[in-house]
């Protein structure tokens, strides 16, 4: 499994299709939840991409830049490909997104809009509920922020 860190414009035809078919496929699909993937912040986002020894995506990530959603960056749209799962790449997925919001943004929190029952996940990944549950897209969601103290190391 390699990782790869790629800004919208650097995105082959190919490899965009894939990332928003995964998402797609995860988010409106199995998760039967009808929003508007295409929200125009890939533009503007790194994208974090899990490549498998096939070559194939298997999972993604993106990252937005302060000012973009909050006054801080922004991991998002965080998906591990259904076949995938089960052999961590969640874990590395989102160790790889940190890391690079350390490298892009240092000393400054990272903030994600996090499922519900993911909280335990994310927890695990250094990130502390900040908020109430609220519903978006039809599928309950907490805040979470991780510190920049946490991201040292």
């Amino acid at each position: 499994m390699s990782v790869s860190y790629v800004d919208f414009d650097q995105l082959s035809p190919g490899r965009l299709y894939e990332l928003l078919r995964l998402r797609s496929r995860v988010f409106v699909v199995e998760q039967q939840s009808i929003y508007l993937d295409c929200d125009d912040h890939d533009q503007t986002a790194r994208h974090v991409l899990l490549i498998g020894a096939d070559h194939s995506l298997s999972a993604c990530a993106r990252i937005l830049p302060p000012g973009a959603l909050a006054q801080t960056p922004v991991i998002g749209r965080v998906v591990v490909a259904p076949e995938q799962r089960g052999r961590g790449l969640g874990y590395q997925l989102m160790s790889a997104a940190v890391r690079e919001c350390l490298r892009l943004y240092p000393d400054q929190p990272i903030h994600l809009s996090a499922q519900r029952h993911l909280d335990r996940f994310y927890a695990a990944c250094g990130f502390a509920r900040d908020s109430e549950p609220y519903l978006e897209d039809g599928i309950w969601h907490i805040g979470m922020t991780r510190p920049a103290a946490a991201m040292e190391g």
